[in-house]
Parts: C-alpha cells; structure tokens; sequence
C-alpha cells in the first residue's frame, strides 16, 4: 500500500465541461510539484513510446460548493498535506497574468472553489475526504 494518496474532489453542482477543465488543472498543478508521482515512459508492443502517466491511482470524488471551501482550510491546516485549488477566478481569467492580478485583489472569502487536488499522506487524506462520494 502507498504511504501517500491523491484525491482529485469536484464541486457536484457544476456542469460537466466546467468539473472536466477543473480535473485537469489541479492533475497539472498537483503533478508539477510533487516528484515521483509520474511514472517513466513506457513503450507498446510495436516500440511506440507513452509518456509517463501518474504512478498512482487518483479517486474522483464530488463535493457541494460549501464543503469545498471547508475541505480546502481544512487540507491546507495540515502541514504535511499539499492541496492544490481551481476557483471562479482561475477559470474566469484569459491568461496566468490576468489570473494572477485578479487573485491578488480577491478576497480569500469571495473564492468559490470548483476542484481539488489533495496529497499527502494516507491517514491525513483519508480522514480529510473519506465520507466523500465518487464523482460519477
């Protein structure tokens, strides 16, 4: 068994292509900083290279928008949990820069959170989003 685990938790309220864009933001922001979490190439029958794909399994779970925003203070109060967010801002921005001047001015209360990613070690993770239901 993994001594660490990765949940991936979307808003159950928003619509299908908005829950979609949110996974595969926190997958690219969780898999940018957290090493060994890819695996190595791998190479089908023929010789064709795959890239490296994530190393661990990833449930998807869902969440209304108000757990969201406790679940988030509450990954981010354990200092050995990494929990990364997409909120209204990241998915109402153009660009990384309007993203991030938009975020400086905004108010931690006024952030509505649509997606998490949070990795750490299993009994932390388990504890913080076990209760959840898969998002199906």
């Amino acid at each position: 068994m993994l001594a660490n685990k990765l949940v991936v938790v979307i808003d159950a309220d928003a619509p299908i292509g908005v829950a979609l864009n949110a996974a595969a933001l926190v997958g690219v922001g969780v898999g940018s900083h957290i090493p060994d979490l890819v695996g190595t190439e791998a190479q089908d029958a023929a010789g064709n290279p795959h890239p490296g794909m994530c190393a661990h399994p990833i449930p998807v779970l869902k969440a209304d928008p108000a757990r969201l925003t406790e679940l988030r203070a509450a990954a981010a109060a354990h200092p050995e949990v990494a929990v990364h967010d997409v909120n209204q801002v990241a998915q109402g921005s153009r660009t990384y820069d309007q993203y991030a001047a938009t975020m400086s001015g905004t108010k931690p209360d006024d952030l509505h959170y649509t997606a998490l990613a949070i990795h750490g070690p299993r009994p932390a993770v388990d504890s913080l989003t076990g209760a959840l239901p898969l998002y199906r």
